[in-house]
């Protein structure tokens, strides 16, 4: 889908940027996640659909998916009652 390590790392963060704007809701990650979980996105989309506009949906699609398994996955801590 990419070219070399680094276009992985710049479309990661585009499609996790992206990812993180269409999902409803609050999504408290920092940006090195948010690049990560667009560049597995990437992969997923790339591997699926290949290049081209489907396969930027399917790495928006795949990354917003993601997003839900790794809330689902740290779960919601709340901040401790001073």
């Amino acid at each position: 889908m990419f070219d070399g390590i680094f276009g992985y790392i710049i479309g990661g963060a585009v499609i996790g940027i992206l990812a993180r704007l269409l999902k409803p809701g609050a999504d408290p990650m920092g940006w090195i996640m948010t690049i990560v979980l667009g560049i597995v996105g990437a992969l997923i989309g790339g591997s699926i659909a290949g290049g081209g506009v489907l396969g930027w949906i399917v790495a928006i699609i795949s990354a917003i998916i993601l997003l839900f398994i790794y809330e689902r996955f740290r779960g919601h801590r709340r901040a401790p009652r001073v």
